[in-house]
């Protein structure tokens, strides 16, 4: 039979001595919390007694039933009529034969300068890595975006956008100038 080192011996009799202390406090602590779990007393309010639903009854008399038809169409023809009416003063020209820059979004488009050619403002647009000239009246942008002014540091652009109720609405978007990096 083999003699285990006298470390080893030490060592497994101070384990077992610490397993000896520890069961004690936990003893201590059960004991504990079932005393405070004894002496604890919950505080429960009581609940109020609901009170009685008394139900209405609906008495058509007085007023206009408000499940009738002829009142819906009504409110549906003045309606469509407002719409109508919206989309004849702004809406965009969707029979027009689209141009080029009208299938690049606003943000992918940067001017890179502006020139005079015959009178005519014109400004050059970089898309990608291609190079356009545009002047007042055509269109950029997936918004029916349309030129209405063109000057040496900006183009001014008319966009034609349905709002949260699908009506025509105008808005002002401006190109400004990229200045080249340095």
């Amino acid at each position: 039979m083999k003699r285990l080192p006298f470390a080893w011996v030490t060592a497994m009799a101070g384990c077992l001595l610490l397993a000896g202390c520890l069961s004690s406090e936990e003893d201590e602590l059960r004991s504990w919390m079932a005393q405070e779990r004894a002496n604890a007393k919950p505080r429960v309010t009581p609940l109020e007694e609901p009170k009685p639903f008394k139900p209405q009854a609906y008495t058509e008399g007085a007023g206009m039933d408000p499940f009738n038809p002829l009142k819906l169409l009504q409110v549906l023809r003045r309606e469509s009529a407002q719409s109508s009416a919206n989309t004849s003063l702004i809406a965009p020209e969707l029979n027009r034969r689209k141009e080029p820059l009208e299938a690049e979004p606003l943000d992918a488009m940067t001017m890179v300068g502006s020139l005079d050619k015959k009178g005519v403002p014109t400004a050059l647009i970089k898309v990608g890595n291609l190079l356009y000239q545009v002047r007042t009246g055509n269109y950029l942008g997936q918004n029916y975006g349309k030129i209405v002014r063109i000057s040496e540091n900006s183009v001014q652009l008319r966009e034609i956008v349905q709002d949260g109720g699908g009506d025509w609405i105008e808005r002002t978007s401006t190109l400004e100038l990229q200045e080249g990096k340095k």
